[in-house]
């Protein structure tokens, strides 16, 4: 068994977040609506303004190296939000200073790296954590619920669909956006979380052909994909991604077809039940209207949740919900991907190690 640093219960847990860009603010806001049992004390990046920019906005203290913040700080876990191609080395990095990690997704954007970043932190005795937030959306908790509870008897087909637009100045924007080494296209980087669903809802993927595209954007990745998927429960599906819908996100869905049962939740971000049939009824489905929520954002509200369950296991008081390998299992489905798509083949897994 696994041993791991003391659990803080006598005090506020102090964080510390590295990479100040797009993303960051999110776990800024989340934090702070957890401000009676945490506090963010240091934030970390090279981009000076950025750096300043959240320093000010959070009051943390403002480092422009990440070990000399760690050298300087008294914390106790680091939220990783730079660029994907980062993540191993920086996570590495605080392992081996003693303080958990935390990892917005993808964990890496290459398998080996990923598997290092769970082997440092396991040598260290520190926990490690991959953002997984749309895992705690209502509209997914009840889908979970129904595929778990056997409401839809056997699975036949399940489908998803991330038709979002990412623009040219997107990825001009930044000069790691839209690389392979620090990115990763818009199956690795943009639906990351929805190729989390296919294994975190439906099951172990069997085997997998994709087909990568890039059709409009000057970048070295894709902008468009689509997966064929055979689950070991026998369920076959597919994923549909494309970075090109006119004029703006469209649809960010999931559907589910069984014997017994028929759901889909749709919306821009899996944020509306738009169909839920079963042939016989439960208790969930009072809560089927109350879950949907209306959002401009692909991200989802679901940072405060996420942060609830880390802030609990770092107290002693829960289980992670997505630990470093939770974080390998979505990873491995978009390298099988990845793979099948380059050799023109189809692609078993698991992946031969």
């Amino acid at each position: 068994m696994r041993q791991f640093c003391p659990a803080v219960t006598d005090r506020k847990l102090r964080f510390a977040l590295v990479g100040c860009g797009r993303i960051a603010r999110n776990h800024f806001g989340a934090l702070a609506q957890h401000a009676d049992r945490c506090e963010l004390v240091a934030v970390c990046d090279v981009d000076a303004t950025a750096l300043d920019r959240a320093a000010a906005e959070t009051g943390a203290v403002p480092f422009g190296n990440l070990d000399h913040m760690l050298e300087r700080s008294d914390i106790d876990a680091c939220i990783i939000t730079t660029p994907s191609g980062l993540h191993p080395d920086q996570a590495v990095r605080v392992a081996r200073a003693g303080r958990h990690v935390i990892t917005e997704k993808p964990m890496a954007t290459r398998w080996e790296d990923a598997k290092r970043m769970v082997g440092a932190c396991d040598a260290a005795g520190v926990r490690m954590f991959v953002v997984k937030q749309n895992r705690r959306n209502a509209t997914l908790q009840l889908l979970k619920r129904a595929v778990d509870n056997k409401r839809f008897g056997r699975i036949y087909m399940v489908n998803l669909n991330v038709f979002w637009t990412r623009p040219q100045s997107y990825y001009n924007s930044a000069p790691w956006r839209g690389t392979w080494e620090f990115d990763g296209g818009a199956f690795m980087n943009q639906a990351s979380h929805y190729v989390d669903l296919l294994d975190w809802i439906i099951g172990p993927v069997e085997s997998l052909q994709a087909y990568t595209a890039t059709l409009a954007r000057d970048i070295e990745v894709e902008d468009t994909g689509v997966i064929s998927l055979r689950w070991r429960n026998g369920a076959l599906g597919s994923m549909n991604v494309t970075m090109l819908a006119y004029p703006h996100n469209l649809e960010g869905s999931i559907t589910v077809l069984g014997e017994t049962g028929t759901a889909r939740i749709g919306g821009v971000a899996v944020n509306e039940v738009q169909q839920w049939d079963f042939a016989v009824p439960d208790a969930d489905d009072a809560k089927v209207k109350q879950a949907s929520y209306a959002t401009a954002s692909v991200y989802g509200f679901g940072h405060p949740l996420y942060y609830d369950n880390v802030i609990a296991v770092l107290r002693g008081e829960a289980e992670p919900e997505t630990d470093g390998r939770e974080g390998l299992k979505s990873l491995e489905v978009l390298i099988a991907a990845y793979r099948s798509a380059r050799d023109g083949r189809r692609v078993a897994l698991p992946l031969d190690y």
